[in-house]
């Protein structure tokens, strides 16, 4: 169901919309996790290890997807806030044709480098044909996660963010069922878990054509609207989508190369240290997802009233976020230093008291700069809400080389210890270049709700 989040009280259009939103990412980040559970579960410290050591790489690829698709969905948002319903029906089309070519391209490029790939990542040599094969087959499916994303991404900038949220229960569902028939019918192995997760993303797709077609007029493209001719309009319209999606992607990407980075070194202290970083990541993911989705949730919000030209909305809506994220941070960093420890027994059935040792002590460090990371996530959407990339970009770029100091000297000083400071360091980096960005981009805002006042 459409919804205009350009009347009503902010924070609570926000968390409503949030709500799906949190659900959503949860059942997401199950999605993920189902395949490392079942294959630790199944299979034993080392199949897991295996899919642990290629993680990084499928989320940076999963990253560049989402960014992109994101991207051309701030488009689709900004011109349903102006309703414009012409160009928001331009603007599905525009992003579909883009996403297709360039989801095609990338499916080539990381399918010939993928053996190098894997060289400098360090696998170890007695996981690495299944770690190939896991994240082969992810890139080989990579169409299935692309289209998902771009129509769940369009449906969301509608306002509508509960239907995204009951196909991917679905589909994560699916995933389960397929993994386990998979691995432990058809004897596949590592390999069964990633074809599930292919398979169970086309199932999210086909269901988002099918309510698109059935709850969206607006989205009702005729045969002429998919007639494109490749002219002056059809490249500025292209450019104005790859403006921000390019920019987008490109600072999901530097985000998961510098996740590699500290990979490839964790690589190298073996698969006990693999496990045990990835079973801590996975359940750091799980309690950061409130803020994920207050930060998604008011990319859409400021989209559409940036759209609208409703500026004192946007301050609002910010203020009120960021105050409510800073409160949830606080809350899950204390849940993960009292708890952490036993959510990470239930994750890996066969961890050793070592591994469970290893991603307890991540947890006791990163913890205390939850509040910094909540940040992000409100600055990063709401810049990119009002179309700016740059600060966003440059934000990533700053995460990136602080997580690569932490490769190459905290690692090499402190041992595996070193690699816990990166996420943190690099938290605290780009979040002092966000608050900056937003800061300076939201000066010109306040000029304008003045002027708006005195009309």
């Amino acid at each position: 169901m459409i919804k205009d989040l350009t009347k009503g009280e902010p924070l609570k259009l926000i968390i409503i919309f949030s709500i799906p939103l949190l659900i959503g990412n949860i059942f997401q980040q199950l999605y993920n996790i189902a395949d490392l559970v079942i294959v630790g579960r199944l299979l034993g410290v080392e199949a897991f290890a295996s899919v642990g050591a290629v993680a990084p790489l499928f989320f940076l690829i999963m990253f560049i997807i989402v960014g992109l698709t994101n991207g051309f969905a701030v488009v689709t948002g900004q011109k349903f806030g102006a309703k414009d319903t012409a160009a928001v029906k331009k603007s599905v089309v525009i992003s579909t044709v883009l996403s297709l070519f360039v989801t095609l391209f990338f499916t080539l490029i990381c399918s010939i480098i993928m053996h190098p790939v894997l060289r400098l990542l360090n696998v170890p040599e007695n996981i690495y044909k299944d770690a190939y094969w896991y994240i082969e087959i992810i890139v080989l499916g990579l169409i299935t996660a692309t289209f998902y994303n771009l129509l769940a991404s369009i449906i969301r900038a509608l306002g509508d963010s509960k239907t995204p949220l009951y196909f991917l229960i679905i589909a994560s569902v699916a995933n389960i069922i397929l993994a386990l028939c998979f691995i432990e019918l058809f004897n596949m192995g590592v390999a069964g878990s990633a074809v599930a997760v292919v398979l169970s993303q086309g199932v999210s797709v086909l269901l988002c054509l099918f309510y698109v077609k059935k709850k969206f007029p607006i989205l009702h493209l005729k045969k002429q609207d998919w007639l494109i001719k490749f002219d002056k309009e059809f490249y500025n319209s292209a450019l104005e989508h790859l403006k921000i999606g390019i920019p987008m992607a490109a600072q999901f990407s530097i985000i998961g190369i510098g996740v590699i980075v500290i990979q490839s070194v964790c690589n190298t202290f073996g698969s006990d240290v693999i496990a045990a970083i990835t079973a801590a990541l996975r359940i750091e993911q799980i309690a950061t997802l409130p803020m994920v989705s207050f930060g998604v949730a008011l990319a859409s919000f400021v989209a559409q009233n940036f759209g609208a030209k409703k500026f004192r909305r946007i301050r609002t809506g910010v203020i009120h976020t960021s105050i409510l994220s800073i409160v949830l941070s606080i809350l899950m960093a204390i849940v993960m230093r009292f708890w952490g420890a036993d959510i990470i027994k239930e994750f890996i059935g066969s961890a050793t008291p070592k591994i469970i040792d290893i991603a307890h002590q991540y947890l006791m460090i990163s913890t205390f700069f939850y509040i910094f990371l909540s940040q992000i996530f409100i600055y990063r959407n709401a810049l990119q809400g009002m179309g700016e990339a740059i600060f966003p970009l440059m934000a990533s770029i700053a995460e990136l080389l602080m997580r690569a100091f932490a490769a190459i000297y905290l690692a090499i000083k402190f041992g595996y210890i070193g690699i816990f400071y990166s996420g943190p360091i690099a938290w605290i980096s780009a979040c002092i270049v966000l608050s900056f960005g937003y800061f300076r981009s939201i000066k010109p805002i306040v000029y304008k709700i003045k002027e708006q006042n005195n009309k």
